[in-house]
């Protein structure tokens, strides 16, 4: 049995409370949510604080709330709440995403917030401590593993590109790449104050340092744009139909005059050590043909670039890529994705539209 290292635990009931006990606790402290995937990497010794600060008390984090600007979404409201939320469903790409996470039972746990700041994920990293050690760990290994490193290895390596000075893990969240096409924005807040970002500066190109947030901050809320006039999607592969992590993601939001693209955010994600926002100017003015669909897919799926951390063969993926991205922009155009593709079919099935 797999038992996490001794911790201590501490429970504020107020926002203040909680800042000024991450402030306090220094570097040994994480913050706990709902622990659907802080807890097993506790057990797999991935993760080892010696404290833990519970979130679950805090009321301003468990807000669900509208108003003329923004949906206002508290970092501990859990992905089931959202999901039964006619509101969200009205923001049809944060539906799919948090309606696709993992099991019901675990979605009644998982907090978006928790969601959004997920550990990033490799097929050498996200094992037991036994199986680590066999390989000597890796450059991603807690401080108590690097200790443990074979003498001339302290620098630790990527077992993904032995030769990279950086790590590859891989952003595997469902929600940042929806809410990023949303054009969503967070709010983080630490014993210094209150700040605000667009959720897509949130994430850092490495698989180690993947969040830009400082260490004494707390993501308490998103906030997501009221447009109607938008229409979003997100697309999920993964090799089965529920529990599964995304092998790719693609959130994407449209705002059509007729056929013809005003506006774009397409995102991908578990593709990268944080989710990839396209370039979609090449979009912008054009009729939504299938000759602009297929032009805009076959430029962009080269931002696509897997490595083998994860799920199925690369060239495979990177296939799948083009087809999730020409599939997410012709339901957007009104398709119907069951007649898509047999790639369509399978995405689109695991929720009604």
């Amino acid at each position: 049995m797999m038992r996490a290292t001794p911790f201590r635990y501490l429970a504020p009931k107020s926002l203040g409370e909680a800042t000024a006990q991450l402030h306090a606790q220094g570097d040994s402290a994480m913050l706990l949510a709902g622990g659907t995937d802080l807890v097993p990497n506790m057990k797999r010794r991935q993760q080892t604080p010696r404290t833990l600060i519970s979130l679950r008390q805090v009321r301003e984090l468990h807000a669900l709330e509208i108003d003329d600007k923004f949906l206002r979404i508290g970092a501990a409201v859990t992905l089931g709440t959202l999901t039964e939320s006619a509101t969200v469903r009205r923001h049809h790409a944060l539906f799919r995403a948090a309606a696709q996470v993992a099991t019901p039972p675990i979605r009644n746990m998982a907090t978006i917030g928790g969601n959004l700041c997920l550990d990033t994920r490799c097929n050498y990293y996200n094992q037991n401590h036994e199986w680590r050690r066999a390989i000597d760990f890796c450059m991603k290994a807690p401080h108590g593993e690097a200790i443990e490193r074979s003498e001339g290895k302290q620098e630790g390596v990527c077992w993904v590109a032995p030769g990279s000075p950086r790590c590859w893990a891989v952003s595997s969240n469902d929600s940042a790449p929806a809410l990023i096409a949303l054009d969503a924005r967070i709010r983080l807040s630490s014993n210094l104050g209150m700040r605000e970002a667009p959720l897509a500066d949130l994430y850092a190109d490495d698989g180690m340092s993947f969040l830009t947030k400082r260490r004494t901050e707390i993501l308490t809320e998103i906030l997501v744009p009221i447009r109607p006039e938008v229409r979003s999607t997100y697309w999920k592969l993964r090799r089965r139909g529920a529990f599964d992590f995304p092998v790719l993601g693609v959130g994407a939001a449209l705002e059509l005059d007729r056929n013809v693209v005003k506006a774009a955010r397409i995102v991908l994600g578990a593709v990268a050590s944080r989710p990839i926002v396209l370039d979609t100017s090449s979009l912008i003015g054009a009729n939504l043909s299938d000759e602009a669909i297929d032009a805009f897919a076959d430029r962009t799926m080269k931002s696509a670039k897997p490595l083998d951390n994860t799920d199925f063969q690369l060239g495979w993926r990177k296939r799948v890529t083009r087809a999730y991205l020409t599939g997410a922009l012709k339901e957007l155009r009104g398709d119907d994705p069951a007649t898509l593709s047999l790639i369509g079919r399978r995405a689109s099935a695991l929720l009604p539209i």
